[in-house]
């Protein structure tokens, strides 16, 4: 008859310590028997862990099935989510035509923009997102944007809406539904549209003649905007002359100086408009001088005209004499660029040449007007 014995580990005696019949046992070294007791005793230690994987092993499969509708579920669907949107990995689209987004969504800055994902009763969770960024599941909002907000979650259909649209809103938005436990996708791509906008401009300027000028006009919009720079003081469809931010004049010419209209166009809304004005300095120079015939006791007048930028200063002389208003019974008057000196009763002594000088700070031009007795049958000269 052999004897086996069970040897008692932490008070509770295990079948697995039924090793060796008690007869063998007593003869063996104690150092053998010690050993066999730290294996017991380490096979009684499991983890903790271990054996609450047994007992879930244990657990109906109805219960399994309820913790899908815990809210932890979502996290693990976010998760699966997410896993498309990591570099390399590719976006799984799905059916051809399930789940299926909107085309491409254009809206203006400032605008609302809805995002519609065509869905069926195979749908058991959704969620729309912006590239990795979860926007909404089903009816829980995870964006912290109030301006994003849900319009429809039906069976069919689960729309959202972006309010007040700004640039950064822009990129890819992600409609990605849970069926069959199976994961798929379908994509659209907002593009926001901003009006064309001037942010800088050239101030107006003024330059010599022969001087180079450069103007500047820089436009934001979505699309980039078209600059266009046109002169408006010559006549219309002359004045086209750049298609670009940048307008270079060389060697300008007074005919060149006046307004200047800058336009920033892109379809989007209207134009926006500035001017810039340029100013051309010349030199003045005598366009009109003409001699002119009075009768004695008659009132007389000679005219000079001489357009300058700045505006000429007139001088009048008689010889080595120079003129003034009240002086010897005549008055000088300037307008613009015409001066007049007037006799109010003319005199033999009045007759004779005089000299028109025009100046200003870039140079001076004169030219000779003669005061001639008025005889019948005579008619007025010129220079």
């Amino acid at each position: 008859m052999v004897l086996t014995s069970c040897v008692s580990v932490q008070g509770k005696a295990r079948d697995a310590a039924c090793l060796l019949p008690l007869s063998s046992a007593l003869s063996l070294p104690l150092q053998t028997l010690d050993l066999n007791l730290l294996r017991i005793q380490h096979r009684g230690r499991r983890p903790r862990r271990q054996q609450q994987q047994q007992r879930e092993r244990a657990q109906p499969t109805r219960h399994r099935s309820l913790k899908m509708h815990h809210p932890a579920w979502w996290a693990v669907f976010s998760v699966t989510v997410a896993l498309l949107f990591i570099p390399g990995v590719p976006v799984r689209s799905g059916d051809a035509t399930f789940p299926k987004a909107m085309d491409n969504v254009t809206v203006r800055q400032g605008e609302s923009a809805t995002l519609r994902c065509t869905i069926d009763d195979r749908v058991t969770r959704v969620a729309w997102l912006n590239r990795s960024t979860i926007l909404y599941a089903g009816n829980d909002k995870w964006s912290i944007d109030p301006r994003v907000i849900i319009l429809v979650n039906t069976p069919t259909q689960y729309s959202i809406m972006i309010q007040n649209v700004d640039v950064y809103d822009e990129g890819p938005y992600t409609c990605s539904v849970q069926t069959d436990n199976h994961p798929k996708t379908s994509r659209v791509h907002l593009i926001v549209q901003v009006p064309p906008q001037i942010m800088n401009i050239s101030s107006d300027v003024t330059v010599n003649e022969g001087s180079s000028v450069t103007l500047l006009c820089l436009a934001i919009g979505r699309p980039e905007p078209t600059v266009t720079w046109r002169h408006l003081s010559v006549e219309e469809g002359q004045g086209f002359v750049s298609e670009d931010e940048y307008l270079e004049i060389s060697d300008i010419k007074r005919d060149q100086s006046g307004d200047y209209e800058c336009s920033a166009l892109n379809d989007v809304a209207a134009p926006d408009v500035r001017k810039v004005k340029i100013t051309v300095n010349y030199p003045p120079y005598i366009s009109k001088a003409k001699n002119t015939g009075v009768s004695v006791g008659q009132k007389g007048m000679l005219s000079c005209e001489a357009p300058a930028v700045p505006v000429a200063e007139f001088q009048w002389f008689k010889e080595d004499t120079r003129l003034a208003t009240g002086l010897e019974g005549v008055r000088i008057e300037n307008k613009g660029h015409i001066s007049t000196l007037t006799f109010f009763n003319v005199s033999e002594k009045d007759y004779g040449n005089y000299t028109c000088v025009a100046t200003n700070k870039l140079g001076n031009t004169n030219a000779s007007i003669t005061l001639y007795a008025h005889l019948p049958g005579c008619t007025d000269g010129h220079l």
